[in-house]
């Protein structure tokens, strides 16, 4: 797609408060998905109580039904990448780390976020993993403010997983969000620096960098959903929903 075909739309005070609103459902439904990513817990248990608390807090879930997707959460375990199907028969057990993605619906807005967590103790190298992803998303934020550029995010996240020798997954990137769970721009985990669109005041943005232990290939199973590394290897998704404002930005997707 060609820079002039990006259709970026600036959101206003009031929308942006929607979807400050919306943040904080994710927040906080998060937060105890977290706590209850538990030994002996399904991933259609934490889907459950991913639905009843959004429903509970006067917000829709954003991802139920989105282009035939069938739950509320994305749960991805260990060498799945993203877009993980809460299932019945998934147990999580000590020693697994688990991808926690969630949007929910304000008065027609959308905000998105996502966490990856550990069950129990889990291995030196996938708690590293977690580390190196969580501050590659903090390292992508820090270039959020009017007059960067979209591929000032994409390198500052790249540059950094790199120096950590693991891989950015290609396939899947981040997005505007606001009206819709997806808008313009794309914003890509790998990219050169001042290249792409440029920031604006008002722009919401998605930035979910996913990181794996091993090589960046990935496929997608046969539920035509979960992707999954190629190799292997454990994978970890962080995100946040970011506003751009006059004096940098503000995370929509935090308590």
């Amino acid at each position: 797609m060609s820079m002039a075909a990006v259709a970026i739309d600036l959101k206003s005070v009031q929308e942006i408060g929607w979807m400050r609103e919306a943040g904080r459902v994710v927040a906080e439904v998060l937060d105890l998905l977290t706590r209850a990513a538990t030994p002996g817990v399904t991933t259609e248990d934490l889907d459950r109580i991913a639905h009843a608390e959004i429903l509970k807090r006067k917000a829709k879930p954003a991802f139920l039904n989105y282009r035939g997707f069938p739950c509320t959460l994305c749960a991805s375990v260990n060498e799945e990448v993203v877009h993980g199907i809460p299932r019945r028969e998934k147990v999580l057990k000590t020693g697994d780390i688990i991808g926690l993605d969630l949007g929910a619906i304000v008065r027609g807005f959308y905000a998105d976020a996502a966490v990856t967590v550990g069950v129990g103790a889990f291995p030196t190298n996938s708690q590293r993993l977690l580390e190196v992803t969580k501050q590659a998303l903090s390292l992508g934020i820090e270039q959020v403010r009017p007059d960067q550029r979209v591929g000032d995010i994409s390198y500052a996240v790249q540059r950094w997983i790199e120096a950590q020798k693991m891989s950015v997954v290609r396939e899947f990137v981040g997005h505007g969000i606001g009206r819709n769970l997806h808008e313009d721009p794309a914003i890509p985990n790998h990219g050169s620096p001042h290249a792409g669109p440029r920031l604006q005041t008002g722009m919401t943005i998605a930035i979910e960098p996913m990181v794996n232990l091993g090589g960046p290939e990935v496929r997608v199973l046969e539920d035509g959903w979960t992707a999954v590394t190629k190799d292997g290897s454990r994978s970890a998704h962080f995100e946040h929903t970011v506003v751009v404002t006059k004096q940098g930005h503000e995370i929509l997707t935090i308590l």
